[in-house]
């Protein structure tokens, strides 16, 4: 597979939660091989079932669609049989290991490898990235800051070597400074050939480090594109950036009436 073409393919996909919650509605995405995709929306909009929904962390979804992962149909599989495929995932909320150390969380991303020098090297690789870290092996892990544990979090996920690094709201609850810290991570891991696919409220943050982007609303994509073509967007620039636009108030009321852009 050469860069550029799709290496995650998702196609129509609908998830529900129980029989009434119809979360994600006919969803379609590529994400090209080497590239960052970020996925835009408000709260509720479907952002994080999303990434659960490819992760297989949603139990029997998606209920309609077909996901595929580097050529291969991976609709419903176990996260466990995704995560030795290639896809890693970093929560919303970090959930580090709080009674195991920093050494010790960095350890159990490697769980499915036994590619002993090649986990060594990934682990200077990983406190290359996050020096803090290395400063804090024997600590545990729940008593260490929000940034850190981000850090820790997308450290672990880069010990099982994924092709794919899926990232849930990596700035929530971050001081600015440690935001551009770990955005700055999250370009270099990227250049170093890792895709990224990034969810993130940010919008400014995520159009930064991404190519290609795209936005949900109540569990649609209802605007997706290059990251330019996004910037060119006045409802991405009214509503996700902060930029008025010479049609502002008219597009306001438009938002807030249909709920939908067009």
């Amino acid at each position: 597979m050469v860069e550029g073409q799709p290496l995650l393919r998702v196609a129509n996909a609908e998830t529900f939660y129980g029989e009434v919650i119809h979360a994600l509605r006919g969803v379609s995405v590529d994400v090209p091989e080497g590239s960052v995709v970020a996925v835009l929306g408000a709260n509720g909009a479907g952002k994080s079932t999303f990434l659960k929904t490819v992760m297989g962390l949603l139990e029997d979804q998606p209920e309609k669609g077909v996901i595929e992962f580097a050529g291969r149909d991976v609709t419903r599989w176990e996260a466990e049989r995704l995560v030795r495929l290639g896809l890693a995932y970093v929560p919303e909320g970090r959930e580090v290991f709080a009674e195991l150390t920093v050494g010790e969380n960095l350890t159990m991303g490697g769980y499915t490898r036994h590619d002993r020098e090649g986990l060594r090297a990934d682990l200077a690789r990983v406190l290359g990235y996050f020096p803090i870290l290395g400063q804090r092996t024997g600590q545990l892990a729940g008593t260490l800051s929000g940034g850190e544990q981000q850090m820790l979090a997308i450290g672990r996920a880069l010990m099982t070597r994924p092709r794919l690094l899926m990232l849930d709201e990596p700035s929530l609850g971050l001081a600015p400074r440690l935001v551009k810290e770990i955005f700055a991570i999250i370009r270099r891991i990227n250049e170093e050939g890792t895709t990224i696919l990034l969810v993130e409220q940010n919008a400014r943050m995520a159009l930064g480090v991404a190519r290609y982007g795209f936005v949900l609303e109540t569990g649609r994509i209802v605007l997706s594109g290059t990251v330019d073509e996004l910037l060119a967007n006045e409802n991405v620039r009214e509503f996700y950036l902060g930029v008025p636009g010479e049609a502002s108030v008219k597009g306001f009321k438009r938002y807030k009436r249909k709920r939908r852009w067009t």
